[in-house]
């Protein structure tokens, strides 16, 4: 067992796809907490994700009567949107994934990003400064399309936590 994973799920299209890096990061040994944005709930098939991960999916702060989910090892973040990226280099946790994320780098967790951002956004000063503000504090992002952008989130994730990972 590798630990517990935090995959963060944005509302972009490729959302649609994030079963197939849950089964990955699985196999590789992860157990995955899928936590989503509150629209990208409408991108997600949940009740398909929870059979896979045999967990609710997180979007929102828990209620004082409710358990405490365990502490993540590790997160990935993908589909990553614009407004998450820009919301994430802000410190702004005005949802429950962005409040999970905020508190990662300062408490040294490995967070690799997979951006789902189009040309136009990603050319943007303000995007390119979150990213390099994010890069400063230890985040990884995937920003090489080549090959298979799961596997290659999959690889960066393994690269982040190698040495630091439990089992």
């Amino acid at each position: 067992m590798k630990g517990e994973l935090y995959l963060v799920v944005c509302a972009a299209g490729a959302a649609s796809e994030v079963g197939r890096f849950v089964g990955m990061a699985q196999d590789d040994g992860w157990e995955v907490q899928v936590v989503a944005t509150p629209s990208a709930l409408d991108f997600i098939d949940v009740p398909a994700l929870e059979r896979q991960t045999g967990r609710p999916v997180r979007s929102r702060y828990r209620k004082p009567h409710e358990p405490k989910p365990p502490r993540a090892d590790a997160f990935v973040v993908a589909p990553a949107t614009y407004n998450t990226i820009n919301k994430f280099a802000q410190g702004i946790a005005d949802t429950y994934a962005l409040g999970v994320l905020a508190e990662a780098p300062g408490l040294g967790r490995p967070v690799v990003v997979l951006p789902f951002v189009n040309e136009a956004l990603s050319s943007r000063t303000a995007y390119r400064r979150s990213v390099r503000d994010l890069q400063a504090d230890g985040v990884r992002f995937v920003l090489d399309r080549d090959g298979d952008p799961w596997e290659r989130a999959l690889a960066e994730l393994r690269a982040a936590t190698s040495g630091s990972a439990k089992g």
